[in-house]
């Protein structure tokens, strides 16, 4: 199952999330599954930040969405923002690998090079 469709639901309490908000429950029965599309605000959610960093990287293509509605509202499918996440996490391995970790780093807090 998709990471981001089996704990993520959209929060009841605006700016605060606890793990408890994060894990569907439900005492008067079956839950409805999760939403296969998200909204902006609902990515910057999970991704920490704002929605109009996340309009910034659909309009640049980096994350692929759709248009829905006379409105034209933004929308993103749950498995194309965990591929964006794998990708981000593949780019950052990357630029670890090829650049080190130095000593003189580590005092300074800056690079070295």
């Amino acid at each position: 199952m998709d990471p981001i469709r089996s704990w993520w639901q959209p929060s009841s309490t605006a700016g605060r999330r606890t793990r408890s908000a994060l894990v569907p429950t439900c005492n008067d029965g079956p839950m409805a599954p999760p939403s296969r599309f998200l909204t902006l605000a609902d990515v910057a959610e999970v991704l920490s930040t704002s929605s109009a960093q996340v309009y910034a990287l659909v309009r640049r293509g980096d994350l692929p969405a759709i248009k829905i509605g006379g409105r034209g509202q933004w929308r993103v499918e749950a498995s194309q923002l965990e591929a964006y996440i794998e990708r981000m996490y593949d780019e950052a391995r990357a630029f670890v690998d090829a650049h080190p970790f130095t000593e003189g780093e580590a005092k300074t807090g800056a690079p070295t090079d």
